[in-house]
């Protein structure tokens, strides 16, 4: 093989790898997820699994009772790079992503793009706030975390 073929050849290599950190969302990411998020959809993590192994390839990592997807995602305004969905390890079933952007960024972008309005549940330094549906926005380092989370539902005669 003449040696330009080959340096494109790694060239298209190197950029198919480079790309497979993050995928960017498909156009069903913020009706799907967000919805989820917000606690505006049943939770059933098999189907969020599927739908984000479609939409990103494999989890990159399973730690923490959940499967982690890297994404290149936007939701209300706000920048997703991660997306976490409950594998059966836990009592929940959730959704989550890792936003960039702090709690009160997030918040405001939330209820600026769908209407839900978030309190603190304490007056610490950085309070979990919840919604009236559910959905939860914590601090998570720099970044903030919206989850959604429900006890599984135990068979019934439990």
């Amino acid at each position: 093989m003449p040696r330009s073929l080959l340096r494109a050849l790694a060239l298209l290599a190197g950029l198919a790898c480079a790309g497979a950190n993050a995928v960017a969302a498909p156009s069903t990411f913020g009706p799907v997820i967000g919805s989820a998020l917000l606690c505006r959809s049943q939770l059933d993590n098999a189907y969020f699994h599927a739908y984000l192994t479609q939409a990103f390839g494999p989890a990159y990592k399973r730690e923490g009772g959940a499967y982690w997807f890297k994404a290149e995602a936007t939701l209300w305004g706000a920048q997703v790079n991660e997306v976490m969905v409950s594998d059966d390890t836990s009592n929940l079933v959730f959704v989550a992503a890792v936003v960039d952007s702090t709690p009160e960024e997030l918040e405001k972008s939330v209820r600026a793009g769908a209407g839900i309005a978030y309190r603190p549940v304490d007056a610490s330094r950085h309070p979990l706030r919840k919604s009236n549906p559910g959905s939860t926005i914590a601090y998570a380092n720099d970044k903030s975390k919206i989850y959604c989370a429900k006890f599984k539902p135990q068979p019934p005669g439990r």
